[in-house]
């Protein structure tokens, strides 16, 4: 019932107007109608990025979705660049076009999908708690399962993207391979674990955040001093660029500096920190 689903979502409150981001999947599909469901101004954006034969089509199965539930619709397209990843892409040109305060359909499947793929690429933390919930992934609390249920339940005509079974793309192989493999190893739902640890570990760096407002990152002293968690965190806070901070090597180099064991160090885009009295200073 979309009630049972709706308590485990995290829409905004009745009222609000929100723009959803509707590819015409099961997982998009049913965040646009339970998003209607907890009252939202909705309007469903389909984004084409005419890489395949019969997309445009794909926007008109959206609309009629969009229709069914009583939600606004528009289509945008957008020119994917040339360049490798065309996976990575493809998603920032459709980020572009919707703007970041669009909610987009990943599910608990895709967050622990996201934690394997972080995980192998040596993430932290904060890189481990992935996908934060809130307003922007309002179903991160559903199940894949659920999503299409949900549709077929209300005769939804979903799209069935290709490009979702294709091993080129190494979500797909996680997806189809590694979290079956772990699936029988452990002798249960392991998506649902790893969902779980993420949204634990999400509450251990929001504890840590809000320890490391103490301390500046611009008091050398302050900075060497600190716990090594909370100077990292202090430093990446300060250094953030569009919300990405530095990576490690580029921390470290700058708790160096701190602690007086080096002058100065590049700290990526043309910027650079270094140590005078015993503040920290970043320049360009």
């Amino acid at each position: 019932m979309p009630g049972d689903l709706l308590a485990r979502c995290t829409f905004p409150a009745a009222g609000t107007e929100v723009v959803a981001a509707v590819s015409g999947g099961a997982d998009s599909s049913a965040m646009l109608a339970l998003a209607v469901e907890a009252g939202c101004a909705v309007t469903a954006v389909h984004v084409d990025h005419r890489l395949r034969p019969g997309s445009a089509g794909e926007a008109e199965q959206v609309r009629e979705v969009a229709r069914a539930v009583g939600a606004g619709f528009r289509s945008l397209t957008v020119e994917v660049g040339a360049g490798p990843n065309l996976e990575a892409r493809a998603r920032a040109a459709r980020r572009g076009a919707l703007g970041p305060a669009a909610m987009t359909g990943h599910t608990a499947d895709d967050q622990a999908e996201t934690v394997l793929l972080r995980l192998v690429r040596g993430a932290g933390l904060d890189g481990l708690a992935a996908m934060r919930p809130g307003p922007t992934k309002p179903i991160l609390g559903l199940r894949r399962s659920e999503t299409h249920a949900f549709c077929a339940r209300h005769g939804f005509d979903v799209v069935d993207d290709p490009s979702n079974a294709d091993p080129i793309f190494r979500r797909n192989r996680v997806r189809a391979e590694v979290l079956p493999l772990l699936d029988d190893l452990a002798g249960r739902d392991t998506a649902a674990l790893l969902a779980r640890a993420a949204a634990l570990l999400e509450e251990d760096a929001r504890f840590l955040e809000t320890l490391a407002l103490a301390v500046d990152p611009t008091d050398g002293a302050a900075l060497a001093a600190a716990a090594p968690p909370l100077a990292r965190r202090a430093v990446r806070t300060w250094l953030a660029v569009d919300g990405y901070p530095p990576d490690l090597a580029t921390v470290e180099r700058v708790l160096a500096v701190a602690r007086g064991e080096r002058r100065a160090t590049d700290v990526g885009g043309g910027r650079r920190v270094s140590r005078s009295s015993g503040r920290l200073t970043l320049s360009h």
